[in-house]
């Protein structure tokens, strides 16, 4: 019996999906998904859409917590949405997510793969380096920063978001005092008038430089001389502050141009004791300490010998191949953004003669310049297939370097993409990759 629109339910979540929503079933088996929920809650579910198969509902009364249910310390966490399980405790999250993989690769794939448990982020609260706050109004009329409601862009005033570090919402909060006191006008997107329309900001975690970025819709910004002078007296760490250009009517929050008000226009950090320089348009994984975790692991898997070569796909601005760059022969990187590109170079170049004379970085496509290689022949003395004892090794028979090249060429032609897609996505690319490993 197909469920009614406002109908009530006493329901019992089972687990969580790959969006965080809770999953129950009706008494008729039907799958609702309910946001807020959390595995073994029971409670009062109103149906709002049902799609046959299955249907949304919302959370009208919790009867029995679950036991991994805490107590939500973000006054909008609700509205805001930026943090779908801010009622789960940690734990019960990480398992949630292994869960999800497996579900992924066994019930969807038909992979039978051992998942690893998920490693935890050293840090759960205050973690994220950069922070794009949009600019509006809140009731009273008054500049605030915030995020978007889901699936609207309707600013919800968020003063302290416990994602990101104090001094970036004090931040924040600052430049909207100032944008207040000198009458500085939020963009509006309904009318296009105002000026202000983003505060981008960025923290290097282990170098403690700020970049203070506000995207405006043209590059004069009243009493900006006066407005480094307070930034800079109250916030010490401040390295740059910088105006980025976008005048158009669109989602994008940067432009193509910007301008320098204050200091070089970027910020210094490491990670896994690369030096990075970082502005406004460079990409960056936000968790520093759970990407310095990863890449540590990525680097042990790889177990890499003075004699090998390091491909390093869709390399960004190098950093993952050059953290591993000390225990390699050369480092190959590839990555289609130019600007990407000569980052990668730069870096290399502060690691010293060392590293900068084995690493190279070209400006590519990664499927096409992995494909080219193979064609080439350039990396058949380099692949290789794992032997028993877990090592790497070149110059292994020809069909399994080919079979290794064809998963190469599968994996840097889709698995990325995949993997940011979740693990249903991804079990897709592996057994894509098994096949062309035992292809003739």
């Amino acid at each position: 019996m197909p469920l009614q629109k406002n109908q009530v339910l006493t329901l019992t979540i089972e687990r969580l999906s790959n969006d965080g929503s809770g999953v129950a079933h009706s008494p008729d088996g039907e799958a609702v998904f309910i946001p807020g929920t959390a595995p073994g809650d029971i409670a009062a579910i109103r149906i709002v859409k049902d799609c046959g198969r299955y249907a949304f509902g919302i959370l009208d009364a919790i009867q029995t917590p679950s036991p991994d249910r805490i107590p939500v310390d973000c006054a909008v966490a609700g509205p805001c949405g930026g943090c779908s399980l801010r009622h789960l405790d940690y734990a019960a999250e990480l398992r949630a997510k292994g869960e999800s993989v497996t579900d992924a690769f066994r019930r969807i794939g038909g992979l039978d793969v051992p998942v690893l448990p998920p490693l935890p982020s050293p840090e759960i609260d205050r973690y994220r380096n950069k922070v794009q706050f949009p600019v509006g109004c809140d009731k009273n009329g008054k500049p605030c920063i915030g995020f978007y409601a889901g699936r609207t862009h309707r600013i919800v005033p968020c003063p302290d978001c416990k994602l990101q570090p104090d001094v970036l919402n004090g931040i924040g909060n600052t430049l909207c005092d100032f944008f207040a006191a000198h009458n500085i006008q939020p963009y509006d997107e309904q009318t296009g008038n105002g000026l202000v329309r983003h505060v981008f900001l960025r923290r290097g975690v282990h170098s403690g430089q700020i970049m203070v970025c506000l995207v405006c819709t043209r590059a004069k910004l009243p009493h900006a001389e006066e407005l480094c002078r307070a930034l800079t007296a109250q916030f010490a760490d401040i390295a740059t502050i910088l105006i980025n250009v976008n005048a158009r009517n669109t989602n994008v929050i940067l432009g193509n141009e910007t301008h320098i008000l204050y200091g070089p226009g970027f910020i210094e950090d490491t990670l896994c004791g690369v030096p990075v320089q970082l502005g406004p348009l460079s990409f960056y994984q936000v968790n520093t300490l759970a990407a310095e975790q990863l890449y540590g692991i990525a680097a042990e898997y790889a177990q890499l010998t003075p004699d090998d070569l390091l491909l390093d796909l869709y390399c960004g601005m190098g950093t993952i191949g050059l953290s591993m760059a000390d225990h390699c022969r050369e480092l190959i990187g590839v990555e289609i953004v130019p600007e990407a590109i000569e980052s990668a170079k730069a870096n290399a170049a502060r690691m010293g003669d060392a590293i900068a004379a084995k690493s190279r970085f070209f400006c590519a496509d990664a499927g096409q310049a992995a494909t080219q290689l193979a064609a080439e022949g350039f990396l058949r003395e380099h692949v290789a297939h794992g032997h028993a004892d877990g090592s790497i090794r070149a110059g292994d028979p020809p069909v399994q370097a080919r079979a290794l090249l064809l998963m190469v060429q599968s994996f840097v032609v889709s698995a990325v993409p995949a993997a940011e897609d979740g693990p249903a996505a991804l079990n897709d690319e592996l057994a894509r990759m098994l096949d062309a490993a035992v292809r003739p």
